[in-house]
């Protein structure tokens, strides 16, 4: 797990903007009509896709820390508990799982964005998203996209295929992603669709697929499909070489990692044999499907 360290702000809880008690601001920005963009560390993070892409969009877009939800009333610390670094060789800081919201104003486009890193709280599901949503709406946002990673029988050497979904008809035409249909066991990024969505606001979400054969590999490939597919979709731009020089060394380092197991091999040798010869190897409905059973097979306790 990722702890962000903010030991050069100074949060204040307040509650005003709206109900969002929980919710400590450094400074409330002035944005035009900001999309949230939303990404959890964690099980639905799968090759750190999501994490990396939000780390990415905040760096490339110069966002700036502007508020953090104070985690004590949202984390069991027996469980998921803080950490200490030793900084400058002598003292000590402590830090604790975070969610945090970044300002960015993006010179390209007629609005601005909120980029919202986080872990999957543990508690009080409902109240947490009451948060979001209340930062969300208090500063003009209207629209919300949350990002996410699954692991999948895909080839490393082979495009990153995502999967748009929308909660309603008239936002799946619109940004033409794939309406969703799941029912079953869900996360916090399925509650905070269903509470955004009768909240009155437009949700999208993005799915990359990840090779299941690797799950313990970062993947800036990934990250790049999710960035290209996030800034088609709204119609901006963000630099992405980097991302882009990081993919050509994942796939060569994937590459030589499988080349040490004859089975390996083998199996990634099929996926790719599939992906040539299907128009679509995994088309909408195919993906649709990997994600639906990948928010199944989670843990429920």
């Amino acid at each position: 797990m990722c702890y962000e360290q903010h030991t050069d702000t100074v949060f204040v809880v307040t509650s005003p903007p709206g109900d969002a008690t929980h919710v400590r601001y450094s400074q409330v920005p002035q944005l035009r009509s900001p999309v949230l963009i939303v990404a959890f560390e964690g099980w639905n993070d799968a090759g750190d896709a999501a994490s990396t892409t939000a780390h990415h969009l905040i760096d490339r877009w110069s966002g700036e820390l502007f508020a953090d939800i104070d985690p004590e009333e949202f984390f069991d610390f027996t469980a998921m508990r803080p950490t200490v670094e030793i900084v400058d060789g002598f003292e000590r800081e402590l830090h604790w799982p975070d969610t945090s919201f970044y300002a960015c104003r993006l010179a390209d486009a007629p609005f601005d964005a909120i980029v919202m890193l986080g872990v999957e709280p543990q508690m009080r599901w409902r109240t947490f998203t009451e948060q979001v949503l209340h930062t969300a709406r208090s500063l003009g946002a209207e629209m919300i996209v949350t990002l996410g990673a699954l692991l999948a029988d895909v080839p490393h050497t082979r495009p990153v295929q995502v999967l748009g979904t929308a909660y309603d008809e008239a936002t799946a035409v619109k940004l033409g992603l794939e309406p969703s249909n799941y029912e079953g066991p869900t996360g916090i990024v399925g509650v905070l669709h269903a509470q955004a969505r009768d909240a009155g606001f437009t949700v999208a979400s993005l799915w990359a697929a990840v090779p299941a054969y690797i799950p313990g590999a970062t993947s800036p490939k990934a990250s790049l499909a999710l960035v290209e597919r996030l800034t088609q979709m709204l119609d901006v731009s963000v630099y992405t070489t980097d991302l882009e020089i990081a993919t050509v060394a994942y796939e060569r380092q994937i590459s030589e990692l499988v080349s040490e197991d004859d089975e390996t091999i083998e199996f990634v040798a099929e996926l790719e044999q599939r992906y040539d010869e299907e128009s679509e190897f995994l088309d909408s409905e195919d993906l649709m499907d990997e994600v639906e059973q990948f928010l199944r097979d989670q843990p429920t306790d």
